[in-house]
């Protein structure tokens, strides 16, 4: 038997499960802090990808914390990750919303042009300047400016971009007069910056200005749970971009569960691209990860056992688990005082009894 995926009952889960850890987030991280979800917090509605799982739970209560200021945040995690996701939710989160969200990849743009990328330049500046060209940053004034690939800058860029951090002034590349923007700047990095300033590629100056608020997302491998809510995500995009109607096996999803996706949601997405356009998409799939990666075989695996369960049942695991750890966490933060947790939780006094019961936890006394 095939099995669909159920995308409006698994985000509906999972923005259930969202509340009640964005509250578990918020008391662990501030001790005796009362107004856990006071009014004047933003808050992040806007994708449910952020809601998958614990990991991207409280990058949204990071997000929601800061929204409304314009401290500088630096992104990192490997490549495919969901950075510009983050980025994304940032920018809607905030009293910028409104205003543009200007990308700028600096590993993609060559070195001597990078700076008129981001600055602008006069008329005659150089060689092809035959008009005056704004800068992304003029672009992005009343909005958010994102630095894809930090680390990318040159070193003589660094310096200008740390003095532009610093007023929110430049001059364009040939010309005098300074400009001044209003604009947020994120920037994103997959390289260990530590490092690249150890061997003198990264300005350290330019790194504790960017990195006010640092917000790591981690890789899909760890947190597997996301799986499900992504393909049934990405399933149901392309089946309407290319007018399919595909489904997807059991075995086909226990594969994509154990996948150790080296390349993160960006692979994940390419697969189900490739299983929905291709008509033996999914053989395909399975035959790919029979094949040897970077000249080397394959590790043995054990056999994968026959899964008879579809997307609903695993996604109801999932929950199931996000919801214990959640009870986890705040039963230890108060001590197992279950009053306490019953109102940090915002659900009644007999509800937590039962759901205590029903994840088959115990006070560490009577462990």
């Amino acid at each position: 038997m095939r099995v669909g995926f159920p995308e409006s009952e698994i985000i509906s889960r999972m923005r259930t499960l969202s509340s009640m850890r964005t509250i578990v987030e918020a008391a662990t991280s501030r001790p005796g802090r009362e107004d856990v979800l006071a009014p004047s917090r933003t808050r992040v509605e806007h994708t449910p990808r952020l809601d998958g799982s614990p990991q991207m739970r409280a990058i949204r209560t990071v997000i929601e914390n800061i929204a409304d200021t314009d401290a500088t945040v630096l992104i990192r995690g490997e490549s495919g990750v969901g950075k510009d996701l983050v980025a994304r939710a940032l920018h809607a989160a905030s009293a910028r919303r409104a205003g543009p969200f200007v990308k700028v990849n600096c590993a993609a743009i060559p070195g001597e042009l990078l700076e008129s990328e981001l600055f602008g330049h006069e008329k005659g500046a150089f060689t092809g300047a035959h008009r005056r060209k704004p800068g992304q940053f003029e672009y992005a004034n009343s909005g958010t400016v994102y630095l894809d690939e930090i680390a990318e800058l040159p070193l003589a860029l660094q310096a200008k971009l740390l003095h532009v951090l610093q007023d929110f002034r430049f001059t364009r590349v040939g010309g005098n007069g300074a400009i001044e923007v209003d604009a947020r700047v994120i920037a994103a990095t997959n390289r260990d910056l530590e490092q690249a300033m150890a061997r003198g590629e990264f300005r350290e100056d330019l790194y504790y200005r960017l990195n006010v608020v640092e917000i790591h997302v981690p890789p899909l491998r760890e947190r597997r749970e996301e799986i499900p809510l992504l393909v049934a995500t990405f399933l149901a995009r392309f089946n309407a971009q290319y007018g399919r109607h595909k489904e997807l096996a059991p075995e086909t999803l226990a594969r994509l569960m154990e996948h150790p996706w080296s390349g993160n949601v960006r692979e994940l997405e390419n697969a189900i691209r490739r299983m929905v356009v291709l008509t033996e998409g999914e053989q395909a799939f399975a035959a790919s990860l029979a094949r040897p990666r970077n000249g080397q075989a394959p590790a043995a695996a054990a056999p994968t056992p026959a899964v008879t369960e579809g997307l609903r049942e695993i996604a109801r695991r999932a929950a199931r688990a996000a919801e214990r750890q959640a009870l986890v966490e705040v039963l230890d933060r108060v001590h197992w005082n279950r009053a306490e947790a019953s109102r940090i939780l915002k659900v009644s006094y007999k509800t937590l009894l039962n759901k205590i019961a029903e994840c088959g936890l115990t006070p560490p006394s009577h462990r």
